[in-house]
């Protein structure tokens, strides 16, 4: 009886791990429908990492170009002032057009999803990176 009562509470554990979704990381592999979502987010910042979730993370080609379509979640319960933007590699991991990819504000507020998307720049491009760091906000006075 005790063997069953831990298989079940062994199977209960790992169906609760199946799901969650990851934080942060650096890869740069093409996305598979197994793939890690970590590999795609890159955060500097230790503590912006644990309040940040990646998930649904979606490519397609589109005219010859790849198509990135993804989640980014707050954990956090506060509004957090962030800033984004993709780096693009071609298929032996270099990076294409690096520099050229402007930041762009991402005001996330409480638990808040919103979906990031973008398109590459050229049809070299096979791996998608998304960098993501706070906007400091600290004002100095000169």
């Amino acid at each position: 009886m005790k063997n069953i009562i831990g298989i079940l509470i062994l199977f209960a554990l790992l169906q609760g791990c199946a799901g969650k979704p990851v934080t942060s990381g650096t890869g740069t592999e093409q996305i598979t429908a197994n793939d890690n979502w970590q590999a795609h987010l890159k955060v500097d910042n230790p503590k912006l990492a644990k309040r940040l979730v990646i998930s649904n993370v979606l490519t397609r080609t589109t005219n010859g170009l790849l198509d990135v379509n993804l989640e980014l979640t707050s954990s956090y319960k506060k509004t957090q002032n962030l800033q984004y933007h993709f780096n693009w590699f071609d298929k032996d991991g270099f990076v294409i057009e690096q520099g050229k990819e402007p930041w762009k504000s991402l005001p996330l507020h409480g638990h808040q999803v919103v979906n990031l998307g973008a398109i590459a720049p050229t049809k070299d491009v096979v791996k998608f990176r998304l960098y993501v760091s706070e906007i400091n906000e600290t004002i100095y006075r000169f």
